[in-house]
């Protein structure tokens, strides 16, 4: 009892700079240290004394990502692991810096509040988490909501790389052009081509007008599109195979 009144309200920071306080302490296996902001987290009083108690609330992700309390104990390790990778590229594409020197379609994307706190973020991955072979499995914010900015539970789905990279749009390579739409410059025509898997470009003729040979782009890629949600169809989420199947190109795509 002498030892525990002694350590009762001993103070120390944590390896992040966060002043922690022991608050309760049983044993030297069962402590609990209390954050300026209020949380509380039960530990060993020798994490306490070596600062690497981690407070759960702290947004130490870019500012803004936080671990929060683990809440949904049937998530096992491996599952749990995979999901918060995925989480804190998220939230580094969205809002880091660095990230923006090699993600800059993300500048003005970013995360809603409640995927903030990354364990809503793993519950919600691990109830929507599916394979399909040995497929790379892609988190995806804008085929249930074109041209979404926000990544949140309602928008987002969990896709199979082909079919992520079904919409990707090359805005970089292909300048001012329609989507689908390059000019040869020996003939002055404009040429329409679509990407089918990691395949080369199909050609889809020569045309007068830009307009014109978008159109040929948008027939051919909507068809394209359908196709794969044909092939995938009992393999993934009906939502996301209904999404498919209504996608429309836009020409401002």
């Amino acid at each position: 009892m002498a030892l525990a009144n002694e350590r009762l309200g001993e103070t120390n920071q944590n390896n992040s700079g966060e002043t922690m306080e022991i608050v309760e302490y049983h044993n030297s296996t069962n402590t609990v240290v209390m954050f300026e902001d209020g949380t509380k987290v039960r530990a060993s009083y020798g994490s306490f004394k070596k600062g690497s108690v981690s407070n759960p609330k702290s947004k130490s992700i870019c500012g803004i990502g936080y671990r929060g309390e683990k809440n949904d104990k049937t998530v096992d390790t491996c599952m749990r692991n995979k999901a918060f990778g995925v989480w804190n590229h998220m939230i580094s594409r969205c809002y880091g810096d660095m990230q923006h020197k090699y993600y800059q379609a993300y500048k003005d994307c970013s995360v809603c509040d409640e995927w903030h706190n990354s364990q809503n973020f793993i519950r919600w991955y691990s109830e929507n988490y599916y394979d399909v072979g040995s497929e790379k499995i892609c988190l995806d914010k804008d085929i249930l909501v074109k041209n979404n900015r926000i990544y949140g539970p309602q928008t987002c789905l969990i896709v199979p790389n082909r079919v992520n990279c079904l919409f990707a749009k090359a805005s970089k390579i292909r300048g001012e052009l329609p989507i689908g739409v390059s000019k040869d410059n020996r003939n002055g025509r404009y040429v329409a081509h679509i990407t089918e898997g990691s395949a080369s470009h199909r050609f889809l003729g020569y045309f007068t007008t830009p307009e014109e040979a978008f159109l040929a782009y948008k027939t051919a890629k909507e068809a394209y599109v359908k196709q794969v949600a044909d092939e995938y169809k009992n393999k993934i989420p009906q939502k996301l195979y209904d999404a498919l199947y209504v996608y429309e190109v836009e020409i401002t795509d």
